[in-house]
């Protein structure tokens, strides 16, 4: 995502309060990792949905921030023989996901059984779960209705799903002060051309 685009949307965004949610839901991942106690960030997708790019994000924030357990581990549906260490892990670490886990679930379109049994697991043992995902109404049992706290995203026409996540890594890299969502986006746009810190994704 371009400087130029990223400074069209913020003018957009403007005045509507999803960038202050953005920012709370960020400052609620923050929180959570860094909590005395807090354990390993746990990030997930649906079957046809893998987040690498907020994985990627999150772990340059890490970097940048001297917040170390923003780096997630990825979870994936049906990790291929041989792939690297850190995109080995499957669903099954949901269901011996702690009180001490976070687990991030990032679903544009509906989670399916599987995916919603393994994080209801994980919330049953006391894992904290937020969940980033498109903008249905909350229900019992799905994914919405499972989180501890939610941030619905739009259509591509209002908060394209790629901006919410490059925004609320940015956001969860920020720590707590005076400073607005909208001050935080204009430093990503001008961040956004600097290479990343960690390319391992």
């Amino acid at each position: 995502m371009d400087a130029v685009r990223v400074s069209a949307l913020r003018q957009h965004l403007a005045g509507t309060g999803w960038l202050e949610a953005v920012g709370g839901f960020a400052g609620s991942l923050r929180r959570s990792v860094s909590r005395r106690g807090g354990g390993e960030l746990l990030l997930v997708g649906t079957e046809a949905y893998e987040p690498w790019h907020l994985a990627a994000h999150l772990a340059d924030e890490a970097v940048w921030s001297a917040v170390p357990r923003l780096v997630p581990t990825l979870l994936r549906h049906a990790p291929p023989a041989g792939a690297p260490a850190h995109l080995v892990h499957g669903l099954r670490r949901l269901t011996g996901a702690g009180r001490r886990a976070t687990v991030l679930v990032v679903a544009p379109e509906a989670a399916g059984p599987t995916l919603l049994e393994r994080v209801q697991d994980a919330r049953r043992h006391g894992a904290t779960v937020l969940a980033l995902d498109g903008a249905a109404p909350a229900e019992p049992g799905d994914l919405g209705g499972l989180a501890h706290e939610r941030l619905a995203v739009g259509t591509a026409d209002e908060q394209p799903f790629d901006l919410a996540q490059h925004l609320v890594s940015a956001a969860a890299g920020r720590s707590p002060g005076r400073r607005t969502a909208l001050d935080r986006l204009a430093e990503l746009a001008g961040r956004l051309t600097v290479p990343p810190a960690i390319s391992r994704w």
